[in-house]
C-alpha cells in the first residue's frame, strides 16, 4: 500500500477545474517532488493530501485512511512555506510543545539532532537566523516521528549554505525510511533530492519519472529546460513560469 495517493482526482471550484484526473502515489523510503507552473493545480493537490480541502471525485488517502482523519494525521508532519510561530518561544519550548500532540514523539535530543539545531534550543525563535528558523520548522515536522512529510518550499529564501545544509536532513529522513512530498520552485533542488518527480500543467499530470527520466522526456541535458519544455513554456525564462 502506498504511504499517500491520489486515484483519479479532480477538483472542480466553480466552473474551473484545478485538478483532472490526477493519480500520484509516494511509497516508504521515496522523495516525491511536485513541480508545476503557477496555478497548475500542485497547492491544490497537497491540500487534498493534508485533508484541508475535499476533492470533487476520485479518491485520496494517506496510509490507507481518508487524509482528514485523526489516524492519517498522528503519522504525517508538514512544513508549509505559510508557517508562523510564536518568536518570543524557545526552541526548546516549541519543540515540546509540538511534541506532546503525538502518542510516540522522538526523543528531544533526538530530534535537535535530526534538525541540525545543537547549541541554539534555549534560544528565542525571533533571535535565529534565516536558515536556523526553517530547521526548527523542519523538527515541528519532524518532531512526532511522522513517516511521512509533506514540505511546501522548505528552503524558500535561504542563501545556499542554508539550503544545502536542510538538504543534509531532509536526506537523513528519507534514509531512516521516511517518504517526503516536495513542492518547489528551485529545480536544483528538485533534481538533488527527489527520487521521482512529477511535473503538473492545467491539472494534470504531463510527465513523471526520475529527474534522469524527466529530462529525457524534455529532450534536456538539464531539468530547468526539460521542464519548460514539458509545460510548453519554451519561450519564457523559469522565473516566469513558476512565480
Amino acid at each position: 500500500m502506498p504511504v499517500a495517493e491520489l486515484q483519479s482526482v479532480t477538483k472542480n471550484y466553480g466552473t474551473v477545474a484545478a485538478l483532472r484526473g490526477v493519480s500520484l502515489a509516494i511509497e516508504r523510503g521515496e522523495l516525491v517532488a511536485v513541480l508545476g507552473p503557477n496555478g497548475a493545480g500542485k497547492t491544490t493537490a497537497v491540500r487534498i493530501l493534508l485533508g484541508l480541502t475535499a476533492q470533487t471525485s476520485g479518491r485520496a488517502a494517506i496510509f490507507g485512511h481518508a487524509p482528514d482523519s485523526h489516524a492519517a494525521k498522528l503519522r504525517r508532519g508538514a512544513m508549509l512555506q505559510v508557517a508562523r510561530v510564536p518568536e518570543t518561544v524557545t526552541v526548546r519550548e516549541h519543540i515540546e510543545l509540538f511534541s506532546s500532540y503525538y502518542p510516540k514523539p522522538l526523543a528531544f535530543a533526538e530530534t535537535i539532532a535530526a534538525a541540525g539545531l545543537g547549541g541554539v534550543e534555549r534560544r528565542l525563535f525571533g533571535e535565529l537566523s534565516g536558515g536556523q528558523k526553517q530547521r526548527v520548522l523542519f523538527a515541528l515536522a519532524i518532531c512526532g516521528n511522522p513517516d511521512l512529510l509533506f514540505l511546501d518550499e522548505p528552503t524558500v529564501g535561504l542563501d545556499v549554505e542554508a539550503r544545502r545544509g536542510l538538504w543534509k536532513h531532509i536526506r537523513g529522513f528519507v534514509a531512516r525510511g521516511g517518504s517526503v512530498l516536495l513542492t518547489t520552485h528551485y529545480l536544483d533542488e528538485a533534481d538533488a533530492l527527489a527520487n521521482r518527480i512529477a511535473v503538473i500543467d492545467d491539472g494534470r499530470i504531463v510527465a513523471e519519472g526520475t529527474p534522469a527520466e524527466i529530462k529525457r522526456q524534455g529532450a534536456s541535458a538539464g531539468l530547468e529546460d526539460a521542464f519548460l519544455s514539458l509545460v510548453g513554456q519554451n519561450g519564457n525564462s523559469i522565473e516566469e513560469v513558476l512565480q
